[in-house]
């Protein structure tokens, strides 16, 4: 039945007036085989819809190159929503933030000449028109005008925090109604004039984004929007992880419990997040701040449900918030899970990245470093090698535009480690003979998602490398996205203290989540059966990487590790619970 939806001086459904209680979800930090899962607790909570962003990167990952299926697969997602009785908003803007990985843009947008992101610029809105062309047909059945479940579109993402552009809202919300949208749109942002005031479009729903004092907050928003309905698109009751903090974020509910009764009387609320999930492979987000903040695997952010689907007292507080404006309905959990402890898992085999590295990758020549974006590359790390010929003494070498983190070899051994903003330090190191090499392994730790570094994310080695002073020429350069580690060749050999693959293997008789932890390790990056499950860290503060059941398989199951400092150990444990700090 198609339902008449309007926002007006209050939201109405089919006349009567219509409350929104929402909860954030996103598809493509969730196993789909756990959509429903996750969208069922959403409802026993007392929520009626679920809003999720709209990942480009994740559509679009490769240039002209669109996904949705599996874990991008959208429309089942809002299919799985409506089969519940919950309503969708849909957040597809270009930008999106949300901790991920470049603000969701594709990273092939940086290879573009000419590009400025998040401005009425040609280079970038024919990118966005593409893009739009194969998303927006693909939701427009969806919208509530058609029987389906999607109330609203946001046009951009808190606009109001990085530009003023009217024209380029204007551009975006046009390309989304001249391909089929009919439904209302919505902006979001900060509660401050300014914010609300850069981000807003006419003829839009302005919405806002914060954290505590609902009361006040929505008064201060009141005075901005005038006559129109009152709603916190974001109402931040947890926060997120970046590497090297002392401790998982945890966020105290009661004043939260107190803001969303507040606005609840008010008004119309979106928990950001309801369930936060796992940003999975390369897909972490960073901020930046004099120095890259890199994101944790984990997308935990303190929510009503954990990392792993589980319900807080958080939930059940909120819960008994909601009740008191509407009844919370009964609802079976239909997706058995379990949690898991395999246990200790021995160490089968390993080889050094250096020795294995042909099977890996094939060396780009070129006089100076390339970026990875140049060398067609999106995500991971770069290798580049060079031969030293200027005397035993190396008295200072110097990385220009080195983007995120450096591990720097002399004649194959390990002499320093460099993060964003010690790049250009000249400390030098000593050759054995008057000539040797030199390896810059240099590790893309997620792009920027926020604020106006967003446009400086080009990764690798982006200018060059100063020997004593002066450009040191002549790289071979290897991509090493490890999109293939089943090439690793384990025959090849293995020197300590340096860059190298770890297999492990376990039989599993029933399938389960479990937590991976890796105890011993230093820096890198972990598979499962194939899969990148995300990076792990010693720095913390997580402590073990969470691995869905539907990952698993009865039988034999693969772990490999890579690991990049030279830190190892011989076994690994899979454990039943989660350590975040």
């Amino acid at each position: 039945m198609q339902n008449i939806f309007e926002i007006k001086d209050e939201i109405y459904m089919n006349g009567e007036r219509f409350q929104i209680i929402s909860g954030s979800i996103h598809y493509f930090r969730v196993v789909p085989e756990y959509w429903r899962d996750r969208l069922e607790k959403l409802k026993a909570m007392g929520c009626n819809t679920v809003e999720t962003y709209v990942a480009w990167n994740v559509h679009e990952p490769r240039e002209g190159e669109f996904c949705f299926e599996g874990g991008a697969d959208l429309c089942k997602f809002i299919e799985i929503a409506q089969e519940l009785g919950l309503y969708v908003i849909l957040r597809p803007s270009p930008y999106i933030c949300a901790e991920w990985e470049f603000g969701g843009f594709p990273a092939w947008l940086l290879t573009k000449q000419g590009i400025r992101l998040r401005c009425y610029n040609k280079v970038y809105l024919n990118c966005v028109a593409r893009y739009y062309d194969k998303l927006i047909p693909l939701i427009a059945p969806y919208q509530i005008t058609k029987g389906g479940p999607v109330l609203m579109l946001q046009i951009e993402n808190e606009y109001g925090s990085y530009g003023n552009d009217k024209e380029y809202l204007q551009a975006l919300k046009d390309m989304m109604a001249g391909r089929g949208i009919t439904i209302p749109f919505v902006t979001s942002d900060g509660p401050g004039r300014q914010y609300m005031d850069d981000g807003y479009l006419e003829g839009a729903w302005r919405t806002a984004n914060f954290g505590s004092k609902g009361k006040e907050r929505f008064e201060e928003v009141k005075k901005i929007i005038g006559d129109q309905p009152l709603m916190c698109m974001e109402f931040w009751v947890g926060w997120f992880d970046h590497w090297k903090m002392k401790d998982h974020s945890v966020v105290d509910y009661a004043e939260h419990k107190k803001s969303l009764e507040e606005m609840l009387e008010r008004g119309h609320v979106n928990f950001y997040m309801f369930h936060g999930g796992t940003n999975l492979g390369f897909m972490n987000g960073s901020n930046y701040d004099d120095k890259i903040g890199a994101d944790v695997t984990s997308y935990d952010y303190d929510a009503p449900l954990t990392e792993d689907g589980r319900i807080t007292q958080k939930y059940l507080e909120f819960q008994k918030v909601i009740s008191k404006f509407r009844e919370i309905p009964k609802v079976e959990f239909t997706t058995p899970i379990v949690r898991k402890a395999y246990g200790e898992i021995s160490l089968r085999v390993k080889a050094g990245l250096f020795e294995t590295l042909d099977t890996l990758s094939s060396p780009v020549r070129d006089a100076m470093p390339l970026s990875m974006e140049e060398l067609g590359q999106n995500y991971g790390y770069v290798l580049y090698r060079s031969t030293i010929t200027r005397g035993k003494e190396i008295g200072s070498c110097k990385i220009r535009g080195g983007m995120d983190r450096a591990i720097i070899f002399a004649d194959g051994r390990q002499v320093e480690i460099r993060d964003d903003d010690e790049m250009d330090r000249r400390d030098g190191f000593t050759l054995k003979e008057e000539s040797g090499s030199l390896d810059i392994l240099m590790e893309n730790m997620g792009r920027v998602n926020y604020g106006p570094e967003i446009e400086l994310q080009k990764k690798g080695i982006t200018q060059g490398v100063l020997i004593n002073g002066t450009f040191h020429m002549g790289w071979d350069m290897y991509s090493l996205p490890l999109d293939n580690v089943e090439k690793v060749d384990y025959s090849r050999g293995y020197q300590e203290g340096m860059p190298a693959f770890y297999k492990f293997a376990f039989r599993a008789d029933e399938t389960g989540d479990t937590f991976l932890d890796l105890e011993g390790f230093g820096k890198g990056v972990a598979f499962v059966n194939g899969r990148n499950i995300g990076r792990f860290w010693d720095e913390g503060p997580q402590r073990r990487l969470y691995i869905p059941g539907p990952m698993l398989r009865k039988g034999e199951n693969e772990i490999v590790l890579f690991e990049t400092d030279g830190k190892a150990a011989d076994t690994i444990r899979l454990m039943d619970e989660p350590k975040l700090g």
